[in-house]
């Protein structure tokens, strides 16, 4: 019965811990995420592009030895 009555009382702790956490309104979250990306758009590759010079990605050359 002890071990019971334990667990219930973290559960309840746990649950106490998380109702005091702020939340924000997925509104304004969703406000606040479309706003930084409008004054980050300029730095985002995504949206710029990628120059071929700098592609990480950008296919290899052929090796002269083979």
């Amino acid at each position: 019965m002890g071990v019971f009555r334990q667990e219930l009382v973290l559960k309840v702790q746990k649950l106490s811990l998380k109702a005091d956490v702020s939340r924000m309104k997925v509104s304004q979250a969703a406000a606040d995420l479309k706003q930084f990306s409008l004054q980050n758009a300029q730095h985002d590759p995504i949206l710029t592009g990628v120059s071929s010079s700098t592609d990480p990605f950008r296919p290899g050359k052929v090796c002269s030895f083979l």
